[in-house]
This record gives structure tokens, C-alpha cells and sequence, in this order.
């Protein structure tokens, strides 16, 4: 409830609806030594509470908001099955690496960022073996690499500890930073929304531009879609995803838009004039470039909410590095603090999910629905801004779990539910929110990309 409270204050909600949460469990539910169940569990009830909230704006009555811990974490997960298969989520070059003094983490998921790491190592794509890469890295100190990738704008970390990472500039810049900001950017009335029965879910009739692609964006777009919103991911016709896209395309509509276009950026355009959110996870400075940052978006549609998704903030010489979950955990200590709380520092370990993204995900769900709420209240248009390293910085603030590493790793099956799906008969994580009123849920059922036509219902 700590955790829960500190969210709500931040995001300037109501202190009395704090009453209608109820919050069971405790750390460790996880094997890990951080509080991971408490960022599940805290960051997801702050989604749903500000999701009734708003009903409660648009005349509904407020209802209970009941979230396990245990349930909470298996959800952020993210496991899901496709036909019987468990997806594997890593490609074989991802990983940690050693190196001439320490490690790397190289995210390779993505054929260009695999190519790119391994024509930096001296190595042919076509031929090369993970082994080769790891007799490669041992040429290269850890730091080194780190800074020739980026520069290259691949996806590699070097390994610190904490002290480490606090010590460098992009350390200092998030620890000076807010979780999370929302902050006004332009006038407008409150934007007229339709009328809400009592027994809707609290975001029916919301209309949600989703235009991120890998896992915290879409994460917050599920959210608000298990709520009632309409949420409609917009992906490039010519961009890669990855498997997860069929758990965290549930209850969405999926469709295809190339801004690379004139007739695209039309489309877009046309669609922004109904929305209330707009979310995104592009490089920062990406979609400003097109025409649809925040400034740009305010002034054709007043009102809009638009949230802004980063990997290491907006602040800091990092700002504008690419990033993912795995990396960042590396780049902030969290894997070398895991191994040492295993009891040996020379064997970095993960967090048990990737709760960065997870967490992150939720938190925009949680801006998005307390910034509409102020919307509403207020006018104005809003800017919702988050990043995994800002998430990755409050975790640390929550505090260490004594033995969380001698935690046995929980089943999921108590917490599956099937469904059909276009990517095949889908089997994943039921919402762990569960609402008195208005049960949460995903009766829109996953599509592949462009399987929509970019068109509100």
C-alpha cells in the first residue's frame, strides 16, 4: 500500500480512493532479491484504480480494486503458449558476455542489431557461432564495447555495480529525476466523452493510439484495453516485431500505417483527430521528426493525452541511447546486486522477468488514465513521460528482500486462461486486477499486424 500510496500521490489522484484497493501478499513470491512482486502488484493496481477513477469522473460509482502479489508478478512474466509452444524470447546471440575486464549484455533480437554487434566484433553474420562471439568479446574491454556500439546505435550494456552506475552522469541524471511526470502542455477544454452505464468498463468509449513495439509500450496499451479502452496498435508494414506482440495485442485492434508516407501520416493524422491517448516507444525525437510529437499533437488535437515512453529518460548524455529491459537491469547493477545477493558477485544474474519493461508498461497505463482524469477536471492537453531507467531506479528505492533468492520459482498454470487468436489458440495470463463491477479483460481478440483497417470502430 506504501508503494500504491507514493504512485497515486505522484500522479495527483484522489487520496479517498485509496480505500478501494486491496492489496494481498508479500515479497518474496519471486526467487530474487529485489521487490518485484511489490512493483507487479503496486504498479498494476495504480493502472486499475486510475482506470475507475476516471469512470467515477464520468459518473460511476467507485468500485473495489482487488490485486494478489503472486498473481501480479506471474503477469508480468509476460509467459504465454501459441498452439502448445512456449516461445523461446531471446535470440541465441543475446546474453551476457565476458570480457577483457568484465561483462556485456548484447540484445540481438532483432537481425540488425544482431549483424550490426557481430560486423563489430570482426564477425560474418552469416557464419558466425555464439562461441565466436565469445572468444571475440574477450578482446574488448567491457566499456569499450559498450560506447563502439553505440555509436554503431546497436543494443549493448557494460556491467556495473551499483556504485558504478551512480557515479557516471546518466546515474546522477535519473537519480534527479521523478519517477514519472505529467505535466500540462497546451489549453483545451475537457474533451466530451460518451456517456458511461454503470456497468461499462470504466475506459469504454476511450480511443488509444498505440504506436510502440516491443514490450513496456504494449504492456500499458493491453491495460488499458482490459479496461474497456479501444485501443488500436499501429505498427510499420516494414518494422520486425517479436512473439510476444500476440499476448500484448489482446483486446487491441492491430493496424498497419508506413509514416514513412504522405498517405500515412494522413491516416495517422486523421485517426488523432478522435483519440484521447496517444503512446509511443519510438527513439526519441523519432516521431517529432514526422510531424507527431507532443507540441505537434496538442495543437491539432487539444485535449490528447500523449505519453512518452524512453528507455533512459529525457535527461543526461543517455537520453537518446536505445534500450530494452535486459540491458538496462546490466547497465544499473541490477544483475551483478542479484549475483552478489546469491552469494557470488563474479556470476551476474537477471531479475526473474523482465519487470523494467512490465512496470514501466503499467505506469503509462497509470499516466495515461490520471492524466485524462485531470483532462477532464482541468482541460488542457498532457505529456505523460516515463523510462525504464527512471522504473529501474524507484525498484531500487523499494528495497532489498532478505532470502528473496531462496524463493522457489511459482507455476503459472493457476493464472492461464486459453483464447483464439490470429497468431493460433493463444494461452496467457488472465488480468490480476480484478474489479467488483466491471470485470477486466480482453474480449477483442489477438490480431496480427494489419489485420485492422486504421479506422475507429
Amino acid at each position: 500500500m506504501q508503494a500504491l500510496a507514493g504512485l497515486w500521490q505522484r500522479g495527483g489522484m484522489p487520496s479517498e480512493a485509496l480505500a478501494f484497493a486491496q492489496l494481498a501478499g508479500a515479497d518474496p513470491v519471486f526467487p530474487s532479491s529485489f521487490a518485484v512482486g511489490t512493483a507487479a502488484q503496486s504498479t498494476i493496481a495504480a493502472a486499475a484504480l486510475a482506470a475507475c477513477e476516471l469512470g467515477h469522473v464520468r459518473g460511476t460509482p467507485r468500485q473495489q480494486v482487488a490485486i494478489d502479489m503472486l498473481h501480479a508478478a506471474v503477469e508480468c512474466t509476460g509467459w504465454f503458449s501459441l498452439d502448445g509452444r512456449v516461445p523461446d524470447p531471446w535470440d541465441a546471440f543475446s546474453g551476457l558476455y565476458r570480457c577483457a575486464d568484465g561483462h556485456v549484455r548484447i540484445h540481438a533480437n532483432f537481425a540488425h542489431h544482431r549483424e550490426g554487434a557481430l560486423r563489430l566484433l570482426g564477425l560474418d553474420p552469416a557464419t558466425a557461432k555464439r562461441s565466436d562471439a565469445e572468444a571475440a568479446l574477450l578482446n574488448w574491454r567491457a566499456l569499450d564495447f559498450e560506447e563502439a556500439a553505440a555509436q554503431r546505435k546497436l543494443v549493448a550494456t557494460a556491467l556495473r555495480r551499483f556504485d558504478q552506475w551512480d557515479a557516471t552522469p546518466q546515474g546522477q541524471a535519473i537519480a534527479a529525476q521523478p519517477l514519472f511526470t505529467i505535466d500540462r502542455i497546451g489549453e483545451a477544454p475537457p474533451l466530451a466523452l460518451p456517456p458511461l452505464r454503470d456497468d461499462a468498463r470504466p475506459l469504454t468509449g476511450l480511443r488509444v493510439l498505440d504506436l510502440t513495439r516491443i514490450l513496456a509500450g504494449p504492456v500499458g496499451g493491453k491495460a488499458l484495453a482490459a479496461h474497456g479502452a479501444d485501443v488500436m496498435l499501429v505498427n510499420s508494414p516494414v518494422l520486425p516485431n517479436i512473439e510476444a506482440i500476440a499476448d500484448t495485442s489482446r483486446g487491441k485492434l492491430s493496424a498497419h500505417v508506413d509514416l514513412k508516407t504522405d498517405a500515412g501520416r494522413a491516416t495517422l493524422r486523421h485517426l488523432v483527430g478522435d483519440a484521447h491517448v496517444f503512446t509511443q516507444g519510438y527513439r526519441p525525437g523519432g516521431l517529432s521528426e514526422l510531424g507527431f510529437g507532443p507540441a505537434a499533437l496538442a495543437q491539432a488535437r487539444p485535449g490528447i493525452v500523449y505519453v512518452s515512453l524512453t528507455a533512459y529518460g529525457t535527461q543526461g548524455p543517455w537520453a537518446t541511447r536505445r534500450g530494452f529491459d535486459s540491458l538496462v537491469q546490466t547497465a544499473m547493477g541490477f544483475n551483478h546486486a542479484e549475483g552478489e545477493a546469491a552469494g557470488d558477485a563474479a556470476k551476474p544474474r537477471p531479475m526473474p522477468m523482465q519487470i523494467l519493461d512490465e512496470a514501466t508498461g503499467y505506469l503509462m497505463a497509470f499516466g495515461a488514465a490520471a492524466a485524462l482524469c485531470r483532462q477532464q477536471r482541468e482541460g488542457g492537453s498532457w505529456h505523460v513521460q516515463v523510462s525504464l531507467a527512471q522504473t529501474g531506479q524507484w525498484l531500487r528505492g523499494l528495497g532489498r528482500v532478505a532470502d528473496g533468492l531462496t524463493q522457489a520459482r511459482p507455476p503459472v498454470e493457476p493464472w492461464l486462461e486459453p483464447s483464439d487468436s490470429g497468431f493460433g489458440r493463444l494461452l496467457a495470463v488472465r488480468h490480476s486486477a480484478l474489479l467488483a463491477r466491471t470485470p477486466a479483460g480482453w474480449p477483442r481478440p489477438s490480431m496480427p499486424p494489419g489485420s485492422s483497417a486504421p479506422v475507429w470502430p
